[in-house]
């Protein structure tokens, strides 16, 4: 059995918050069964945890190397979890146990999903004569018994699942697309991507933490549904984000461009931005009287679309018959989701950059886009939208919901310089521009790129003569000539089910010999990266 996560990204709190992560030098079992308790319970909706039983912490952190447990422990401590998720939590209580051996040393990993009938108790001792229980939630990165609130918190939370953390039992094991499912894996670096193609699709399933319900009944999670299917929309209607265009005469007027996007949530997540980057960000360029450097701005920074709309992913509610809406006005730009943040979140609080809700409406969605690196969670997503604006030189973005908390608004106001060459390209009236400043350039748009004719690249001085039709080099840039690709569309465009490692040392043949480049050169580690044919 492996994690669906890289454990090597989990050591260094990458994926998953360190409020999330418990390290034990040692077997302690009354600590680890009080920690089960707290992540079963899962007050902040946060997924639950990781307890790293052979790795010693310093101020929360993980010391390394780790100091290891005896294989010989393993199997003994497994057999005791076992007994104690039966007889020493109440309800019954069993988390997903994984050996891993890190830096030549073994280590047990126990991942701790919220549990499916919280509240949870635990014995407050493991003494023979111990009969006490109690409730237990986690507090940051510590353990603690929950009293007054926390405890009436907790109750307020009973047999209250998150949406997307609920078996859907309209949908069938096979709705799962393994594909979609080995993907992940590999793109995240688990060491269950090398184990999966072995695995049954339920086997697989619950390892991933996608699958739920007794061994004679399986049914997949809402989740599991949202990430693996590729027509996720059939299970929740409104699943979509909704990219509406308006020209000049704005929403009141008669004319407007729609584009939908659809499917598992990080392709569609990755096809809408990928759609905006190209088709409604332009650029600016701004020369400064008496200095030779100009200044690049966009009519929208990018880095903050990209945070408004996953946050609107990660946040909106997949039981609400609402899509995402992007709306691009000529003066401003609105990401908009339905509901809107947890009513712990107070408008002033997040207008300062301040927020952090108390919990969050999907745990395991946030969880699968963390290990993806669409978002880092921590209530970081406000804080970068702001930082972006103010980075570009755009005015302070705007955040809105009402008081009923039924949606949530951001609004990004264009760059003036971008509205002033707009407004000069269409003939009208612009106001004075600063002396000391002035924007000369159109904006300079990113669109899709033509199809490029294939003896045009074959007939370069840099194609080599190995690389005849049946070459990897050769089909790889028949795929990019007709239009950029990520890796896993080239892996598609080959028939494979994922980039191989001939496939990366073709690609890297071809941009060596400068006949590909990135799409984003200047990112080239970003998810929504691509590659295209390099011009001449």
């Amino acid at each position: 059995m492996a994690l669906p996560i890289n454990i090597k990204d989990l050591l260094n709190g990458k994926p998953v918050e360190w409020e999330r992560l418990e390290f034990k030098a040692g077997w302690n079992p009354e600590a680890i069964l009080h920690t089960l308790c707290a992540f079963a319970n899962d007050i902040n909706n946060l997924g639950g945890g990781y307890i790293l039983i052979g790795v010693a912490e310093s101020n929360g952190r993980p010391v390394l190397p780790p100091v290891g447990i005896e294989p010989s422990q393993i199997d003994a401590i497994q057999k005791e979890l076992l007994n104690l998720g039966f007889s020493a939590i109440a309800p019954y209580y069993h988390p997903i146990a994984v050996p891993v051996e890190i830096e030549g040393r073994h280590v047990l990993v126990l991942w701790a999903l919220g549990g499916p009938t919280r509240p949870y108790k635990a014995k407050t001792s493991l003494g023979k004569d111990s009969r006490d229980y109690a409730y237990y939630v986690r507090k940051g990165s510590s353990t603690i018994r929950a009293k007054g609130a926390d405890e009436t918190e907790l109750m307020s939370l009973a047999t209250t699942i998150p949406h997307d953390d609920r078996v859907n039992q309209q949908a069938k094991v096979e709705s799962l697309s393994r594909d979609l499912m080995q993907d992940y894996l590999q793109q995240v670096g688990s060491d269950l991507a090398r184990q999966a193609p072995d695995l049954s699709l339920v086997e697989l399933g619950r390892q991933m933490g996608v699958i739920g319900g007794p061994d004679e009944a399986p049914v997949p999670l809402n989740v599991g549904l949202m990430m693996f299917n590729p027509e996720p929309w059939r299970f929740f209607p409104a699943m979509q984000i909704d990219v509406v265009w308006f020209p000049k005469e704005g929403p009141g007027g008669n004319k407007f461009s729609e584009k939908i996007f659809k499917g598992p949530i990080p392709r569609m997540t990755r096809d809408a931005l990928d759609y905006i980057k190209r088709n409604l960000i332009t650029e600016t360029v701004i020369k400064h009287h008496g200095r030779a450097e100009a200044t690049r701005v966009e009519n929208f920074p990018y880095d903050a679309i990209e945070e408004a709309v996953v946050n609107a992913v990660y946040h909106r509610g997949y039981d609400t018959r609402e899509p995402i809406e992007v709306r691009i006005e000529r003066n401003e730009l609105f990401v908009i989701s339905y509901p809107g943040p947890d009513r712990s979140v107070r408008l002033e609080q997040l207008r300062a950059g301040r927020a952090r809700p108390r919990r969050y409406r999907n745990r395991r969605i946030g969880e699968f886009l963390k290990e993806l690196e669409f978002t880092e969670g921590r209530a970081t997503g406000i804080p970068k939208i702001m930082e972006a604006m103010e980075k570009n030189g755009s005015p302070p973005a705007e955040f809105e919901f009402d008081e009923d908390h039924s949606y949530f608004m951001v609004r990004l106001p264009i760059h003036p310089a971008a509205l002033e060459v707009a407004a000069s390209a269409a003939g009208e009236a612009t106001p004075p521009t600063r002396p000391e400043s002035r924007p000369e350039s159109r904006p300079e748009s990113r669109p899709e790129s033509r199809p490029e004719p294939e003896g045009e690249w074959r007939s370069r001085p840099e194609w080599r003569a190995d690389w005849g039709p049946e070459s990897i080099h050769y089909r790889i840039m028949a795929a990019i000539a007709r239009t950029p690709l990520g890796r896993s569309e080239i892996a598609q465009a080959l028939g494979h089910k994922s980039i191989s490692g001939a496939a990366k040392q073709a690609i890297a043949d071809l941009m060596e010999a400068c006949l590909v480049e990135y799409t984003l050169p200047e990112k080239p580690n970003s998810r929504l990266q691509k590659y295209r044919i390099l011009r001449r």
